[in-house]
């Protein structure tokens, strides 16, 4: 008899932080994470701002993303 009343707090938890985890969202999801989702530019520049890539490499690669964005459809 006890176990089914363990099994009935898992369900209750369960149900609880479903619910959270629906209205909150996950940790970096645009909806309620900490981070929103960043764009390619904005990425690159963080990227140029830490010294992962060069300022060379930065503009090589800023340029083919503004060549891309107005080759679009």
């Amino acid at each position: 008899m006890g176990g089914m009343h363990f099994l009935w707090w898992i369900f209750w938890v369960a149900i609880v932080v479903g619910f959270a985890w629906a209205l909150w969202g996950r940790p970096g999801d645009a909806r309620g994470g900490t981070a929103a989702r960043e764009t390619p530019l904005e990425l690159l520049r963080r990227r140029l701002a830490s010294g992962e890539c060069t300022p060379e490499e930065y503009e090589k690669r800023k340029a083919l993303l503004e060549r891309d964005r107005t080759a679009g459809p």
